[in-house]
Parts: structure tokens; C-alpha cells; sequence
């Protein structure tokens, strides 16, 4: 489950790269009028149309698709009227649009390590010709709600959703990361797929040096039932809690590139492990 995914340079054409147009035929030539039949040669037929040159061969694998959910915004603070408004959360229950997320003690946002977590992933994944979604543009705006970004991993088939988030436990001994997933599973994506997906991520990050969390949930996993991006998925999806923000060693970590970039490198192996 650990082989690497291989770029596919023929997956551009799938991806909406136009392909080169065939060669035009010539026409064939117009023998000249007799009053007994002419003997065609080769040259009077016009030779068959080769295949594109960049035509995909019939085994090619489709482009694998990944939706990166960056959690929070930069702009929720300062819109409580739009990420407190009630939207559905699954399982029967409506949940505020959004919230603002936590911060390290020294005033560092979830929100701005979030993005920058995400689109280190996204461009390790890039790399690796998987191509990847971002539920939100930017760290500058507002939301979207927890229902909108399910649909974006849902409208778009993707192979798996990874949301990305930091918790903010106030006790700061606590740390640690844990895989969140949906459970009971509510469709067929939620079960199986889900789960190897979160236990594949749990793995990961765990071989790539990151301790599993001490408060929430067991070696690494935590099922839930509340979380309205999970519940709402119809794709394999699983929430990433990095670690806690107010836990002096993991929130330096947070504020720190390199700390960043290890963060990435672990999801990015993990997202890459359970496509193959």
C-alpha cells in the first residue's frame, strides 16, 4: 500500500489538454475520362489517418483527484453573521456555516497554518500528477460552511478528501495528532474507503515521526458522528488534527516553515500511500 504513484505524462489529455489534430488525408486523385476502365494504383488512394500523436493508450489510469479542505478563513472573525448561520450537518442535524479556529498561545491562526499546510500538500501531490481541489482560494475570506465544502469533494469524484485542521486543547500538556472519520458510516464511502484511508494516514504520520494523540481518541483514530463534513460526504474523507496549538513544542512547529513542511510531507505521503 506504500508503492508511489507514478506521473502519467499521457493523463494531461484526460485532465482538458487539447490533443495535437490528425493529419489532414489528400484527397484521391481524379482519373482522367476513357472509354474502358483504368487500373487504380496505390497513389490514386488517399493513405489512412494515423492516430493522434499524443493519444491515450487504452490501459492508461484516470488522473487520480484529491480535495485538500484547508479548515477555517482568515475572514471568519470578522464575519460572525455569516459562519454562525445554520446549515444542514448530517444525521439529521444543522450546525453553524463555520467557526474561526484556534490559535497558539503566541497568536498564530489555524486558519493561516491550515492554507499553508494545504497548499504544501497540494503542491507535493501536483508533483506526483495527482491533481489536486482546494475548498477555498485564499486566507482571505469567509468560510464556506461545512456543507459547501463536502460538496466540492463530492461534485468533483474525488479519490479522497482530506481536511486539515489543529486543535486547541486547553490543556497544554496534551498532544499529539488523530485521524477523524465518519462512524456509523451513512453511505458506502464512508465505510471501508474511509477508514483505510484514515488508518493509512494514521500510519504515516506516525512513521514519519509524529506522536499520536494523548486526549483524543485511540493510537491515532477517532470515529465521529458530529463533524458535518464527514457526515455529509459521498466520498472516502477523513479530518487531520495536527496536534494541539496550545501545547508549547507542536505550536512551534505550527509557526515554523520547516515544522510546516513536515507536516505536509507526512499528509502528502499519506494521501499518495492510500492512492496506490
Amino acid at each position: 500500500m506504500r508503492r508511489p504513484v507514478l506521473a502519467v505524462t499521457c493523463l494531461l489529455v484526460l485532465a482538458g489538454c487539447g490533443s495535437p489534430a490528425a493529419g489532414t488525408a489528400r484527397p484521391a486523385s481524379t482519373p482522367p475520362a476513357t472509354t474502358s476502365p483504368t487500373a487504380i494504383t496505390t497513389t490514386d488512394v488517399a493513405p489512412p489517418t494515423p492516430p493522434p500523436a499524443n493519444s491515450t493508450p487504452p490501459d492508461a489510469k484516470p488522473q487520480p483527484v484529491v480535495v485538500l479542505d484547508p479548515g477555517h478563513n482568515g475572514a471568519n472573525a470578522a464575519n460572525p453573521g455569516a459562519i454562525n448561520k445554520l446549515v444542514p450537518a448530517g444525521r439529521g442535524r444543522m450546525k453553524p456555516c463555520n467557526t474561526t479556529g484556534t490559535a497558539t498561545n503566541a497568536g498564530y491562526p489555524e486558519h493561516a497554518f491550515t492554507w499553508d499546510v494545504a497548499v504544501r500538500v497540494r503542491d507535493l501531490l501536483a508533483a506526483q500528477g495527482v491533481r489536486v481541489v482546494l475548498t477555498r482560494p485564499d486566507d482571505n475570506g469567509v468560510g464556506p460552511c461545512v456543507d459547501q465544502r463536502a460538496a466540492v469533494g463530492n461534485q468533483s469524484g474525488a479519490n479522497a478528501v482530506v481536511s486539515i485542521h489543529a486543535d486547541g486543547s486547553t490543556n497544554a500538556s496534551a498532544h499529539g495528532f488523530h485521524v477523524a472519520y465518519s462512524a456509523p458510516p451513512l453511505n458506502e464511502a464512508q465505510g471501508e474507503p474511509s477508514l483505510r484511508l484514515a488508518s493509512t494516514m494514521r500510519d504515516t504520520l506516525s512513521s514519519n515521526g509524529f506522536a499520536t494523540s494523548t486526549y483524543i481518541g485511540s493510537a491515532g483514530l477517532s470515529p465521529r458522528d458530529d463533524l458535518g463534513g464527514l457526515n455529509l460526504s459521498e466520498r472516502p474523507m477523513v479530518l487531520v488534527e495536527c496536534g494541539n496549538m496550545r501545547n508549547a513544542t507542536e505550536a512551534a512547529a505550527f509557526a515554523s516553515p520547516d515544522g510546516r513542511q513536515g507536516y505536509a510531507a507526512a499528509i502528502a505521503a499519506g494521501i499518495l500511500a492510500y492512492l496506490s
